[in-house]
């Protein structure tokens, strides 16, 4: 992702509609800001420490600002610490404004806040799966509308939205967690097909299993247990997971994997991070492509007899 150095000053006052927007694409900027969501721990905190230590600054947020501590400490000219709920649409506008007020503005958004959801689909509870979605899909959404116009008078910019393997393969207990994540990579597709010609660069990061809160703190669960799920769902409910704490993924080397793809000139739109979930997209696209080719005919007669 070759960032270009803006034309406007970098400050919040700018109307960045009527800005400039012939930027030079020379070459990368020197420091690049990064507003990362979710980072009190697992891969939202690594990418923090690590876009840091490759010298840029970064906006860490999260709904409890004393989750973050330590965060930056040795920089602390190059970190902003910020409250961030993705569903209060208020608190967004005011990370974003503090963002561009200490460094001038906002050149990557990582969305990565989020937490798991287990239940089988006749479990899950309302509300539960309302708030889900809430947090993964229009926090998403409404946290890319609020620095795309920025991004878009600059020419320059990049969105890292995170999902998860489980968006591909789908198991048991988790298919509403499941959904959120094929939403976020739906939508994050046609996202960039609509803001690449604007120099802008959009990621969706499919990780597998590392070892973070995920499966641990950040877990939850619906209230509802039905006895008939006991050998599907009911095996990856809390109380009997043994997945936490033995993950095979680093956060650390996960972090780096997301820094070097977005900062390549081929970025792809997808990166599968983690051995197990390389395994796994792989077994899927394998069945996938087999049941294809299985169905093809009966798939393939479905036109008008008329047509050739």
């Amino acid at each position: 992702m070759a960032l270009g150095e803006p034309v406007c000053p970098r400050n919040l006052s700018v109307d960045w509609t009527t800005c400039p927007t012939e930027v030079p694409r020379d070459g990368k900027v020197t420091v690049s800001t990064w507003l990362i969501t979710g980072c009190s721990t697992g891969l939202g905190r690594a990418l923090a420490e690590a876009v840091l230590a490759r010298g840029h600054n970064v906006v860490a947020t999260a709904r409890d600002v004393s989750a973050l501590e330590g965060i930056g400490s040795a920089v602390p000219d190059r970190v902003l610490l910020t409250r961030l709920d993705v569903t209060d649409d208020g608190q967004i506008a005011a990370a974003v404004r503090a963002g561009t007020d200490r460094f001038g503005a906002i050149d990557v958004l990582v969305n990565n806040a989020g937490y798991g959801y287990r239940a089988a689909v006749e479990e899950g509870d309302d509300q539960d799966v309302q708030r889900l979605f809430a947090t993964h899909v229009f926090g998403t959404v409404a946290t890319i509308k609020a620095v795309l116009p920025q991004m878009r008078a600059r020419r320059s910019g990049g969105i890292v939205n995170l999902s998860s393997i489980g968006a591909r393969i789908t198991p048991a207990g988790s298919g509403y967690y499941s959904a959120v994540k094929a939403a976020v990579e739906g939508l994050t597709g046609a996202l960039r097909r609509e803001v690449e010609s604007l120099g802008i660069t959009v990621m969706v990061v499919e990780p597998g299993g590392f070892r973070t809160d995920f499966a641990g703190r950040s877990l939850t669960q619906s209230s509802t247990v039905i006895e008939d799920y006991v050998e599907t769902a009911g095996k990856r409910r809390k109380e009997v997971d043994t997945v936490h704490g033995t993950q095979p993924g680093d956060p650390a080397k996960g972090a780096e994997a997301i820094i070097t793809a977005l900062e390549a000139t081929d970025t792809p739109e997808l990166l599968v991070i983690g051995r197990d979930a390389v395994s796994n997209y792989r077994a899927v696209l394998t069945a996938q492509l087999e049941s294809l080719e299985q169905w093809r005919e009966v798939s393939e007669n479905t036109g008008f007899d008329d047509q050739s």
